[in-house]
């Protein structure tokens, strides 16, 4: 343990139980799509395309929810609890807000939504029925992020873990009774998967409330729900807009990508959609890793211990680059059995195998790059970040994918190389600017008492 260090705040107290949290959520989402593959192929391409409208627009609210994030961790390590406490307060308030935008929207024009995207005629009124139930609920995903995202913060990663673990259990039970008429329930197909949706995040909402309103030394009173800070808010957004931005480059440059696979075939199609379930459980490894030191990092830099942040962020990233390396090695050594039991292709299995060998390259660049990518973050360089992802990801991940996975037919391997080209690039920049500590230089000195001081918080 870092000397000095609050326990709570050391890395393995904070990433175990992100990573639980993160892989009964990845497990129980793939329980979920096979209990809808009971009601249809349909439904389960409804679901599949919605939750990826879903995951778009979330880019929206956790913006705010991010920026507030990594701000309240800088301010309970310079001890400052009520400006972390306020700042949590406001991101849960506009965060809620701009979900019940997203969430009227949704519920009042979900065909229209659902043309301009391209759903094929026959999944529309499947199409209407989920979005506008599952879509009218998007208000409720959006407090969930902010909640979990400030009690993860204080240090209390366990309290969403048990929170989540919980929910998505409720959840899997519900779509069971729905689906198959049992328990009670009335046998409601994809409608019913909607209900179990918006019902399962009631209740997460309602239960991370009230540990939201215990987070702090001072407990939260609903009426404080209405405060606003225009001069912590401008701080919030000066973080969380490039970290907007970094995600919605993601989202859309993977479903970009995802196109040029489509254009491949079939079978590299289902190849790379097997790979994404086996690859998870790597990723899960490291983004773990990587959330929880950006927690730690930004709790020691508001607390002015630079050096120990610098040094916690190589530690970090060492450590996760042996767990997930293992880990690659391990799924690449099984990669025939474990894609055996997803299909009895041989053409897609051989195709999968070299992507798993090529996944040894990827997870070592995924790690170093968002370790020193989180960690630029968690020092308020969002801005730096947003700019190497904006170039790289759009030039290099999407733009060399097409060239060299169509133009010149590499294939999926020329698609992939770009993947990992693209994780290097990055991880090698941020590591340029973390070795070069411009961030360490423009700290303002945040005082431990409370005072006026500007905070810890830096522009690029």
């Amino acid at each position: 343990m870092m000397k000095g260090i609050d326990r709570k705040f050391t890395l393995w107290a904070l990433a175990w139980p992100i990573f639980i949290e993160v892989f009964l959520q990845t497990l129980l989402g793939t329980v979920d799509t096979l209990m809808v593959s009971e009601v249809s192929d349909d439904a389960v391409a409804v679901v599949g395309f919605s939750n990826q409208l879903f995951n778009a627009l979330m880019t929206l609210f956790i913006t705010v929810a991010s920026g507030a994030g990594i701000l309240i961790a800088q301010r309970i390590g310079a001890k400052r609890e009520e400006d972390a406490r306020t700042i949590a307060i406001m991101s849960v308030t506009v965060s809620g807000a701009i979900g019940l935008g997203i969430s009227a929207i949704l519920y009042l024009w979900p065909q229209a939504i659902a043309r301009v995207l391209q759903m094929p005629d026959n999944l529309m009124p499947l199409a209407d029925t989920y979005i506008s139930i599952a879509g009218g609920g998007m208000v409720l995903t959006a407090v969930m992020a902010a909640f979990s995202t400030a009690i993860r913060n204080t240090g209390n990663t366990k309290g969403p873990m048990y929170v989540i673990i919980g929910v998505n259990i409720v959840h899997v039970v519900m779509n069971y009774g729905f689906i198959y008429g049992e328990l009670g329930f009335p046998q409601w197909g994809l409608t019913g998967v909607a209900v179990s949706t918006l019902a399962s995040r009631v209740i997460a909402s309602a239960v991370l409330l009230v540990m939201f309103l215990h987070a702090f030394g001072r407990k939260i009173t609903l009426p404080e729900f209405l405060r606003f800070d225009r001069k912590l808010f401008g701080e919030v957004m000066r973080i969380g807009w490039p970290l907007g931005v970094n995600m919605s480059c993601w989202v859309f440059t993977q479903l970009l990508i995802y196109t040029f696979i489509a254009m491949l075939g079939a079978a590299e199609l289902a190849a790379r959609t097997y790979m994404n379930t086996l690859e998870s459980f790597c990723f899960m490894l490291g983004y773990s890793f990587a959330l929880a030191l950006q927690i730690q990092v930004a709790h020691l830099f508001g607390a002015s211990r630079t050096r120990d942040a610098y040094q916690a962020t190589f530690r970090a990233m060492w450590i996760g680059l042996a767990v997930v390396t293992v880990n690659a090695l391990v799924i690449y050594l099984m990669g025939s059995w474990l894609l055996g039991q997803f299909t009895d292709d041989a053409e897609i299995i051989a195709i999968g195998v070299t992507l798993l060998g090529m996944n040894l390259l990827l997870q070592p660049g995924k790690m170093i790059n968002m370790a020193l990518g989180n960690a630029l973050n968690a020092v308020g360089d969002t801005r730096f970040v947003m700019f190497i992802s904006l170039g790289s990801m759009w030039a290099i991940a999407a733009g060399c994918s097409y060239i060299t996975g169509i133009s010149l037919g590499w294939g999926l391997v020329g698609i992939y190389g770009c993947m990992i080209a693209d994780e290097y690039l990055r991880g090698f920049l941020s590591w340029r600017r973390w070795r070069s500590r411009i961030w360490m230089t423009r700290q303002s000195n945040v005082p431990a008492d409370g005072g006026t001081a500007a905070s810890g918080a830096i522009q690029a």
